[in-house]
């Protein structure tokens, strides 16, 4: 089963338990105004220009067929097909291809080469994106073959998808990683771009069936840092039989500038790092309604 890529981290110690070797999958269907990871988006290999390396030699322009890009080093992403030609020519390393096409079983070896430390360490796979869900036969692929490799297995996911979709990954998913973003319906369109009905419903139908699930909660300033939302939280933490921790995702700005080096615009103003006081607070909003641990992710 063929796949777009992002890129597969290795040991990585934030996405599941122990150490992982995250998959990150190319394409998501919302469109998060915060997004950290604006370069997942799209579901196409895309160029990605990293200006602060490029000294305008125009070694690029000379060689796109396409015309692609121009004298001041802006780029048509329409008009490119990635095809590497001016990755190729640059003598700076100032431009790169984000994405790339692999097989399942290709991946597999790749994500076998560290078993040892998962087996050490009580870690495993986690696929991520982008959302997985959305190149949906290339995930349940993975996770199958995975599996039948002895390797615990993470996704993290939006819930963004139609249920038979979760439902058919079950038997192949140790851990759900499941973002909630916002607990007002209208505030979630506005900010996602999507309803949070069919993500609600996909959660409870997760717990329903008695897989075990991390509840991931982004908080951006201005946008969901509000003391009914942290109530929801619990409140929805609190409902659930098979939750196993809730953590808290505080916002970062260095979406900003992976957005312009796919040439997307950021649609929120630059808020910075909220401070570690602000974090306390919405640890201890969360923490102080539910039994359930409550954590910085």
């Amino acid at each position: 089963m063929n796949g777009c890529i992002l890129s597969i981290e290795r040991c990585s110690l934030h996405d599941g338990p122990g150490l992982r070797t995250t998959v990150f999958v190319k394409g998501c269907p919302l469109s998060c105004l915060w997004c950290h990871n604006p370069e997942s988006k799209a579901f196409n290999p895309e160029l990605y220009y990293l200006h602060e390396k490029c000294t305008l030699c125009g070694s690029c322009e000379a060689i796109c067929k396409n015309h692609s890009i121009t004298n001041t080093h802006l780029i048509d992403h329409s008009n490119c097909n990635a095809c590497g030609n001016c990755v190729s020519a640059c003598t700076q390393s100032a431009i790169e291809v984000k994405g790339i096409q692999m097989q399942t079983q290709d991946v597999l070896t790749e994500v076998l080469k560290d078993l040892r430390y998962f087996k050490q360490s009580g870690g495993g796979l986690t696929i991520s994106g982008g959302e997985p869900l959305a190149q949906f036969d290339f995930t349940l692929d993975l996770l199958r073959l995975a599996k039948e490799n002895g390797i615990h297995t993470c996704i993290e996911t939006s819930g963004q998808a139609p249920t038979e979709r979760i439902l058919a990954l079950l038997p192949y998913v140790d851990l759900f990683l499941f973002d909630f973003k916002d607990s007002s319906n209208e505030i979630h369109k506005k900010s996602t771009g999507v309803s949070n009905r069919q993500i609600i419903k996909n959660l409870r139908e997760i717990d329903s069936a008695g897989a075990k699930l991390i509840l991931r909660c982004p908080i951006i300033p201005t946008i969901n840092d509000r003391e009914e939302h942290f109530a929801a939280i619990a409140e929805l933490a609190n409902s659930l039989k098979n939750i196993v921790e809730i953590n808290i995702m505080p916002y970062h700005p260095m979406g900003a500038s992976k957005a312009e080096s796919v040439g997307q615009h950021y649609l929120i103003p630059d808020i910075g790092f909220p401070s570690d006081e602000q974090i306390e607070g919405w640890l201890r909003a969360v923490g102080n309604k539910t039994e359930i641990t409550v954590k910085t992710g």
